[in-house]
């Protein structure tokens, strides 16, 4: 007899991340993850004790996705740094969409908050670039980003398409706009 063939705990995830990456968020259900594995039911249950245990893994690889979008745009050196964090959430909006809603355009009521590793990364780089406080940093960033998920938003559901240098103009006059706001020249 055949050794059975053993699905392992990242075989699922990345499934899960294909499904989505596909279909959306609504996809990522134990049978249609064991359809795209070909096998039962049981090894998602038996790796994962609940769905929502195998949807916050999902939403952590999509954000090491998301985090490797923001170092790849960065490394290029084709816009200052904090420029290219914004472009490079826009760019993950058009090429990864349905990683995009799942994690930026969803309900986050109840979650943990606390400011993760690219707010921080954007604060500083306001900071170092500006001579400001931390405060008034984070605040620039705040009215940054709200721009810059506008524009990703509208570009990750296709409500309205732009170029890449309209989108760059775009945001290089917000930037100017609130960084006159705030007396920084």
């Amino acid at each position: 007899m055949p050794p059975k063939v053993k699905v392992t705990k990242k075989d699922i995830i990345e499934t899960a991340l294909s499904l989505t990456r596909e279909k959306g968020e609504s996809a990522i259900n134990a049978r249609a993850v064991a359809a795209a594995l070909e096998c039962s039911t049981q090894p998602v249950f038996s790796n994962f004790g609940a769905m929502e245990e195998l949807k916050n893994a999902v939403k952590a690889e999509a954000f090491k996705l998301y985090l490797s979008f923001l170092e790849k745009e960065q490394s290029t050196g084709k816009y200052p740094a904090y420029k290219s964090y914004g472009m490079a959430y826009i760019r993950f909006a058009r090429e990864e969409r349905e990683l995009f809603k799942l994690l930026f355009m969803c309900d986050r009521e109840g979650e943990d908050l606390s400011p993760n590793e690219d707010f921080t990364a954007s604060v500083e780089m306001i900071m170092s670039a500006n001579g400001v406080s931390r405060e008034k940093a984070e605040l620039i960033h705040l009215e940054m980003w709200a721009c810059v998920h506008g524009i990703a938003s509208m570009t990750a559901t296709s409500f309205l398409v732009l170029d890449e240098e309209l989108i760059s103009k775009i945001i290089s006059d917000v930037y100017c706009g609130i960084r006159h706001a705030h007396g920084v020249i």
